[in-house]
């Protein structure tokens, strides 16, 4: 049993405050009954539905950010915007970002209050793909390209994993890393004498950015992709196919 208003906050129906402004207007209904009570008790047999439309329980929330420059990835700051400012209209308790993406990088992040998805997509023995797009300073050589795949001493106990390195036509750099050091990008081409000045992720295990999802954007996960993220992580590890170029 959990309270009415927990209930459609947790199914992304909007804030606390919110779903209890829809109750009290009479939006909401309990077993076909008008219930203006937020803090009336339901269990998942009971039909609720808002406006009509039913409403069912979700546990586990997933979303895809499009995280612009500027923003911190974190759930709280004093000085700072944060990824979670940006999910606007939707209840963000104990939704965290998965990982994080420097302050000045751009890209696919995602957020979710799955905790112990979020701890295998990031452990180090699971190896799921991150690709990157980079803007350098100077051009890439081929040579820098194949020290990036071999893996290059970025001041870490041991050398980075081998990674896929290609530029695209505008010669910038798609980087897959399997890892997830501090700053590790940036550290790569630092490595290799060269200067990160644009970074963007392009995608984190199975999950692509999608390409109208505008800078600033979220939404939440389809039930395909909440599944092929639960295949990165069941003992699989994405081969040459999975890579996006």
């Amino acid at each position: 049993m959990l309270r009415l208003d927990k209930l459609l906050a947790d199914a992304g129906k909007g804030t606390r405050s919110q779903v209890k402004e829809y109750i009290r207007r009479g939006r909401v209904t309990v077993n076909d009954g008008v219930c203006k009570k937020p803090e009336q008790k339901v269990s998942e047999e009971d039909l609720v539905c808002l406006d009509g439309q039913a409403v069912g329980y979700v546990r586990f929330r997933y979303y895809m950010l499009h995280k612009p420059q500027g923003v911190i990835t974190a759930t709280d700051d004093s000085r700072d915007k944060t990824v979670l400012d940006l999910l606007t209209g939707i209840n963000t308790a104990h939704i965290s970002p998965v990982g994080r993406l420097d302050k000045d990088t751009e890209g696919l992040l995602l957020l979710t209050n799955d905790g112990e998805l979020a701890h295998r997509l990031l452990s180090p023995k699971r190896h799921v793909d991150k690709c990157y797009l980079a803007r350098t300073e100077k051009p890439l050589s081929e040579a820098d390209l194949q020290a990036l795949e071999a893996g290059v001493d970025i001041g870490d106990e041991k050398p980075t994993l081998p990674a896929r390195a290609c530029l695209n036509q505008d010669g910038a750099l798609l980087l897959t890393i399997r890892e997830g050091r501090y700053h590790q990008v940036k550290r790569m081409l630092q490595a290799v004498g060269n200067q990160v000045i644009y970074l963007k992720r392009l995608s984190f295990g199975s999950l692509k950015l999608p390409e109208d999802l505008e800078i600033g954007q979220f939404r939440a996960l389809t039930k395909d992709e909440q599944e092929r993220l639960q295949h990165d992580v069941a003992g699989y590890n994405a081969g040459e196919e999975s890579l996006p170029f």
